[in-house]
C-alpha cells in the first residue's frame, strides 16, 4: 500500500500495522484540512512566513503528511488543480525547512567529515524540493562510475592497488599509479560515458544540480569537478579544489604532500575532458595572469559558497520567472552559510519588498542589517518607511471586490472567466482570471505599453491572464479572440484561481467564484456555442 513509505521501515522492526494505518490516515485527514484551508485564507496575497506555522507543529509524523501531500499532487485528471497548487507550495516549505536543518548540521561538521558530494547534493535539494533526490541515490551512480573505472584499470594495472575493495581508505603513494588512475577515469568519464562541458548552454541552471550532471552528462567546471574529485578520491588519488578565477579546477600534487609551492602541482580541468594543466596553462585558459593565492586549496564551505553564487547569478539573470525563484533559493542558501552578510540580506530584503511579499520578515531582515551595519540606515529607512506602508494598506483592504456582469459599467465586457484566448498580435495561448471595464493601470503603464495607439486606447475592457510561458499579462479586449484550440495553459499559478479544466475551458475555484459570480454560466454558455457550432 505504500510503497513510497518503505524507507522508513525495516525487516527487523515489530509494528503494529493496524496503528501505523491509523496514523497514516489521521495525518491524511489533517494534510486535507489543512490544504482545504490555505486557498480561503491567502488567496488574495503571498503565503505569508507565518502561514505555516499550524504545520511546523504537527500532532502527526511528518512523513505520513507528506505522504498524503505527494497523493494529492499525483492525483490523476485536471481537477483538484486548487488543492495540488497549495499541496504543492506547503510540501516545498516542509522539505526546504528539513534541508536547510541538514544543510547547517553539515557545515557545523569537522572539514574532513564535509563531502563535496553530499554538499552538491544538499544545494540541488533545495532547489528542487519537490523532485526525488538523495544522496543515497546520487552516490551509487557515483559508485557505478567508479567502478567503470576499476575494470579499465585492471586491463592496463591488474595489480593497482586502487582496485583493492577498500582502496578509497588508502592514498595510492605513487605518482605514476595515480596517473594510472586519472587516465582510466579521462577514459570512462569522456570516451566511453561522453561526459563534457555544457559550451552550447553555459548558463542554464540544470548544469549546477549534480544529480542533472549525472543524468544530462554535462556541466560547468564547479559541478564536474565534484563528480571528477570524487570517484578519484574513491580510488584513492586526492585531487583538491581550485577556486580559480572564471574556471573552477582541481589540483594534484607532484611533490612533497601539502607543499605550498604551486608549481609543484598539476592542475586538472574536468570541464576540459580531464586535461591537465601547468601554471603558465591555466592562465592561458582564463586570459589573464592572476596571483599565487588563487592557485590555492579551498574549503568544502567554499565550494558550496561559489555553487551557490553561480546560482544566485542565474536567478538574477532569469527574467521569464517572475516568482524569482532560483533567485530566493540561492539567496536562502547563501544566507544559511553567512547569516551576516549585509550585501546578501539587503538584496533579499529588497527582493520581498519588489515582489511584495513577506512585509513583517522585510522589517526583521533591515533591523538585523541596522544592527550589522550602521552606515547603512539611508537604504534600511527608506524600505522601512515603504515597507510599513504597505502594511497599513492591507490593513485596510475591506475584502474581495465583487465584480457583477449585470451592472451597466461592465456592458462592454465580452469575455469571462475561465475562457482559453489567443493574443491577436503576439500569438500567445492564455486564460482569462480576471477583468476590468476599463484599463485600470497607471498612466506611466500606458505610457510605456503604448496603449493609446490601439483603436480602442485604455477605453476598453482590460484582462488579467495567465500566460503558457509563466506570465501573467494584462491585455486590451481588442486583442484577444477566442482560441479555436483550447489546451491546457501550463502557468505555475493556475490552480491560485482554477480548480478544474473541462477540456475546452477552466473552472473557477470558490474563491475567484466570490469576485466573479456571474461569469461561469457565461463561460459555459460561451464554449458551448463556440465549439459545438465548431464541431458541426
Amino acid at each position: 500500500r505504500w510503497p513510497s513509505l518503505l524507507k522508513y521501515y525495516s525487516h527487523s522492526d515489530s509494528v503494529s500495522w493496524l496503528e501505523e494505518y491509523k496514523a497514516r490516515h489521521n495525518a491524511g485527514l489533517e494534510a486535507q484540512r489543512i490544504v482545504a484551508s490555505f486557498s480561503k485564507r491567502f488567496f488574495s496575497e503571498h503565503v505569508p512566513c507565518d502561514g505555516f506555522s499550524d504545520i511546523e507543529t504537527l500532532g502527526c509524523p511528518s512523513h505520513f503528511f507528506e505522504d498524503e501531500l505527494m497523493c494529492i499532487l499525483n492525483m490523476e485528471g485536471r481537477k483538484g488543480l486548487t488543492w495540488k497548487y497549495y499541496a504543492k507550495k506547503i510540501l516545498y516549505f516542509l522539505r526546504q525547512q528539513n534541508i536547510l536543518k541538514n544543510l547547517k548540521e553539515y557545515l557545523q561538521r569537522p572539514t574532513e567529515r564535509q563531502s563535496f558530494l553530499e554538499g552538491a547534493v544538499l544545494i540541488d535539494q533545495y532547489c528542487n524540493p519537490l523532485s526525488d533526490i538523495c544522496l543515497k541515490s546520487v552516490q551509487a551512480q557515483v559508485d557505478d562510475i567508479t567502478d567503470k573505472v576499476r575494470k579499465v584499470l585492471r586491463t592496463k594495472n591488474p595489480r593497482h592497488p586502487s582496485l583493492a575493495s577498500k582502496a578509497g581508505e588508502v592514498l595510492v603513494p605513487e605518482v605514476e599509479l595515480q596517473r594510472q588512475v586519472l587516465d582510466a577515469m579521462n577514459c570512462v568519464l569522456y570516451e566511453q560515458l561522453k561526459y563534457k562541458g555544457n559550451e552550447l548552454d553555459y548558463y542554464n541552471s540544470l548544469n549546477s544540480y549534480i544529480h542533472q550532471v549525472l543524468i544530462r552528462r554535462t556541466g560547468i567546471p564547479i559541478s564536474l569537478s565534484v563528480l571528477y574529485l570524487t570517484i578519484a578520491r574513491q580510488l584513492g588519488v586526492k585531487l583538491e579544489p581550485v577556486n580559480f578565477p572564471s574556471h573552477f579546477l582541481l589540483r594534484w600534487c607532484q611533490g612533497k604532500e601539502g607543499s605550498t609551492d604551486i608549481f609543484d602541482y598539476t592542475y586538472i580541468d574536468a570541464f576540459g575532458k580531464g586535461k591537465q594543466l601547468t601554471v603558465k596553462e591555466c592562465e592561458y585558459l582564463i586570459g589573464h595572469h592572476v596571483t599565487e593565492e588563487f592557485y590555492g586549496v579551498v574549503t568544502s564551505k567554499e565550494v558550496l559558497q561559489r555553487m551557490v553564487g553561480n546560482l544566485l547569478n542565474l536567478g538574477k539573470r532569469e527574467s521569464t520567472d517572475q516568482s524569482y525563484q532560483l533567485l530566493r533559493d540561492s539567496l536562502d542558501l547563501y544566507l544559511a552559510m553567512y547569516p551576516d552578510n549585509v550585501q546578501h540580506l539587503m538584496l533579499q530584503a529588497r527582493l520581498y519588498f519588489h515582489l511584495g511579499i513577506w512585509p513583517e520578515k522585510v522589517l526583521d531582515i533591515l533591523q538585523h542589517i541596522q544592527a550589522l551595519d550602521p552606515s547603512q540606515h539611508g537604504a534600511v529607512g527608506y524600505l522601512v518607511q515603504h515597507t510599513l506602508e504597505h502594511i497599513e494598506r492591507r490593513k485596510e483592504e475591506l475584502g474581495p471586490e465583487v465584480k457583477h456582469r449585470s451592472d451597466e459599467k461592465h456592458k462592454e465586457v465580452c469575455f469571462s472567466i475561465g475562457l482559453i484566448m489567443k493574443h491577436k498580435r503576439y500569438g500567445y495561448n492564455c486564460v482569462i482570471y480576471g477583468w476590468d471595464p476599463a484599463c485600470m493601470m497607471g498612466h506611466e503603464w500606458i505610457r510605456n505599453m503604448n496603449v493609446h495607439s490601439l483603436p480602442h486606447g485604455p477605453h476598453q475592457p482590460f484582462y488579467n491572464v495567465l500566460v503558457e510561458d509563466g506570465s501573467c499579462r494584462y491585455a486590451a479586449q481588442e486583442n484577444l479572440e477566442y482560441n479555436s484550440e483550447p489546451r491546457e495553459i501550463p502557468h505555475p499559478d493556475i490552480g491560485r484561481y482554477f480548480s478544474e479544466f473541462t477540456g475546452v475551458h477552466y473552472l473557477a475555484n470558490t474563491e475567484l467564484e466570490i469576485r466573479y459570480p456571474e461569469d461561469l454560466e457565461l463561460t459555459r454558455a460561451t464554449v458551448q456555442k463556440i465549439y459545438s457550432s465548431g464541431k458541426e
